[in-house]
């Protein structure tokens, strides 16, 4: 935690020392306008602007368990999820949204070898309404296979809320789906016409 907390102290003084820290930042205070809509896990081993270089004010992201995006239904309860996507879509109007999975994927190691998570019961819970149970039984550590599936159905949830139809009917707007290598900093790209995903 201390190096956490001596890197804050610090952030002040090196935004002060450098001119172009200064204006970046105090355009920040003016608002935001991000290029894209960044869906990914919580797991402490991606992080989305080393992955893609984003500067702050960049990429607007949304972190969950396994990346899940729950399924959209007319009658669902408020959710942190759904007030994203909205807000991204229909507030600040971003051209790209990114799902993007990762090799290693505890989320969804868990749910393909049917673990016993009775210890964790909201987990279990999250992965058990939000994780398909058509994901391919995945035996590789890396859960390839397993994670590049689940971003393929959630590329298709997304597609199913009405403030991204509005969008993508329009043109306005590009799905993507990512799928990291923890061990290599590999990126993949899901291709819809082959169905692969392919490096970008």
């Amino acid at each position: 935690m201390e190096t956490f907390i001596q890197h804050a102290r610090g952030l002040t003084a090196r935004i002060a020392d450098r001119q172009d820290e200064r204006e970046t930042y105090s355009r920040l205070a003016a608002g935001q306008s991000p290029l894209a809509l960044f869906i990914t896990c919580s797991d402490s081993r991606v992080v989305p602007s080393l992955i893609t270089g984003a500067r702050p004010g960049e990429l607007f992201e949304l972190r969950t368990a396994g990346n899940a995006v729950p399924v959209y239904q007319e009658d669902m309860p408020a959710c942190a999820e759904a007030a994203t996507l909205e807000y991204a879509m229909r507030v600040l109007g971003v051209a790209d949204i990114i799902v993007c999975g990762h090799s290693h994927c505890g989320a969804v190691g868990a749910r393909a070898r049917g673990e016993d998570l009775t210890g964790a019961p909201a987990v279990r819970d999250w992965l058990t309404q939000q994780l398909s149970d058509a994901l391919p039984q995945d035996g590789e550590p890396s859960v390839a296979a397993a994670v590049q599936q689940h971003v393929r159905e959630q590329l298709d949830r997304l597609r199913g809320y009405p403030c991204v139809q509005e969008r993508l009917s329009k043109g306005e707007v590009t799905l993507h789906g990512w799928f990291y290598e923890v061990h290599t900093g590999l990126v993949v790209a899901h291709h819809p016409a082959s169905d692969l995903f392919l490096p970008l």
